[in-house]
């Protein structure tokens, strides 16, 4: 986007876009929240100086729209919400989320479909031969299980197969949240140990501009897909 074109959406004069930008200038505050709105980042993230740390973190709590006291308390309905609503991205990173494919069977079908609209989807799973997964089993009591999800969930995502848009993707990080990001909504599961992931707590966010809660998430799974890398399906089948 230009100088111009961003001038003309929100009403000012393009020469003092051009001074925001060659000049460090530092919109106000309507134009700063206008700007973001207008290329989806936050304010924190364009002009880091602009906004406080408090605001950020009052900002922060608004960013909350619900938190739940387990995974399995979140309806059904707010998941196929998400994901039917979502028009540039689907994050997903997990250690298997396979609880995805078998509340909706239907989900292999739609994330073709909106990659085939344009939607990037990013899957980040749990390598299954690596330590981190079998410690998670046996912290929660049941050796073994994880890497098995994870082997059992790649069955539905190897139906996908070369989609474009799609990406399947490895990690072996020890994971302290599942995120499960759509545009500007997102899902955080946050892991206890030795609770499985249905029985911990998730909280539902939207992300405002100037916010830092949401950001802290999204930057998460950013670095866990900076290291994350792909298996060929022989390296993970059992």
């Amino acid at each position: 986007m230009t100088p111009a074109g961003i001038a003309e959406k929100i009403g000012v004069d393009p020469k003092t876009v051009e001074r925001w930008i060659t000049q460090d200038r530092t919109p106000y505050p309507r134009h700063r929240h206008a700007i973001a709105a207008l290329v989806r980042e936050s304010e924190s993230y364009l002009w880091p100086n602009a906004v406080t740390p408090e605001k950020a973190s009052r900002l922060g709590q608004n960013e909350v729209i619900q938190v739940y006291s387990r995974r399995s308390s979140v309806p059904y309905e707010v998941w196929r919400r998400l994901i039917d609503r979502a028009e540039e991205r689907i994050d997903i990173l997990a250690y298997a989320g396979l609880f995805l494919v078998e509340q909706d069977p239907g989900l292999i079908d739609t994330l073709r479909q909106k990659a085939q609209d344009g939607v990037s989807v990013k899957i980040l799973l749990g390598d299954p031969t690596r330590p981190a997964i079998e410690r998670r089993s046996v912290e929660e009591g049941a050796p073994g299980v994880m890497a098995a999800k994870i082997r059992q969930v790649m069955q539905y995502y190897n139906r996908l197969g070369d989609t474009s848009d799609v990406e399947v993707r490895y990690h072996e990080t020890t994971l302290y949240n599942s995120i499960y990001r759509f545009d500007d909504e997102m899902l955080v599961n946050m892991h206890v140990l030795g609770i499985p992931a249905p029985h911990a707590p998730v909280m539902h966010l939207r992300r405002l501009s100037g916010g830092d809660l949401f950001r802290t998430y999204a930057d998460s799974f950013d670095r866990v897909m900076l290291s994350s890398y792909t298996l060929e399906r022989t390296e993970v089948a059992p």
